[in-house]
């Protein structure tokens, strides 16, 4: 079987994903796909540290948890329904790539929530951690890149201009058609790195 990697650029409550495999050097593309990572979208639950901010301490903390088990969950079942359609078509999902923010280490729940700027970047991590979880449970290698330096680490790797690398990235869409938003093409850049 081919080796196949896909890429995730994650939001509050989804995340775009990429597949894709390296042939000859270059990326093909083999799926994207939106995911969600939360069952009921809506700003309650793709919010869920700005939600627990409103509740007491206790339910405050088990609305995370919940909310933590539940992207995992659905993480899990993105990356194993993915890797079942790779498999079908002759692929191998060997490896996962994911776009980190620039973020600082996060404290403890009490502080979080007595901090807006904290409560946005708790809500990223917890997505964010849920597709590492995943792919950790379906055996894939993850590989994180930091968003802001993903184009000049990239760049690096491939021994490719920044715009050149911007370039060839941009046109892997053009045949798959709309969406190929700066979403997959990021995602595409972390699962490229990822399959490599």
């Amino acid at each position: 079987m081919k080796r196949a990697a896909v890429g995730f650029r994650v939001h509050s409550g989804w995340a775009a994903l990429v597949a894709l495999t390296v042939e000859k050097g270059a990326p093909v593309v083999l799926a994207r796909r939106r995911v969600h990572l939360v069952d009921t979208f809506d700003y309650e639950f793709r919010q869920p540290y700005h939600t627990a901010q409103k509740l007491l301490p206790e339910k405050a903390r088990a609305f995370v948890a919940r909310m933590r088990n539940e992207s995992q969950r659905l993480a899990l079942r993105a990356i194993r329904e993915v890797a079942a359609n790779l498999r079908d078509q002759g692929y191998q999902l060997g490896g996962c790539g994911l776009l980190r923010s620039s973020g600082r280490p996060l404290p403890k729940l009490r502080q979080i929530l007595a901090s807006h700027s904290l409560i946005h970047s708790a809500d990223g991590e917890l997505f964010r951690e849920a597709i590492l979880h995943a792919a950790a449970r379906c055996g894939l290698k993850s590989l994180t890149v930091k968003e802001r330096e993903a184009l000049d680490s990239a760049s690096r790797k491939f021994r490719t201009k920044p715009s050149e690398l911007a370039r060839r990235i941009k046109e892997l869409g053009r045949p798959l058609g709309a969406p190929w938003s700066e979403d997959e093409k990021l995602a595409t850049m972390a699962a490229w790195l990822a399959a490599t």
